[in-house]
């Protein structure tokens, strides 16, 4: 049960971490921010993600 929960969460955290990239990729933001922040939310996945929604930039 504890395998399922725990890759049915991990497909959720991957499914926002694609969809977080895709936003700031498309985000008026500079080039820099925009590697800075796909580094962070990759190597930090959870934290990142968090990171980008509260100070992230936006799609635009």
């Amino acid at each position: 049960m504890d395998i399922e929960v725990g890759g049915f969460l991990g497909l959720i955290v991957l499914v926002l971490n694609i969809w977080a990239i895709i936003s700031i990729v498309k985000s008026g933001a500079s080039t820099g921010s925009q590697v800075l922040w796909v580094i962070l939310i990759l190597l930090l996945p959870v934290v990142g993600l968090i990171l980008w929604w509260f100070a992230g930039p936006k799609g635009g």
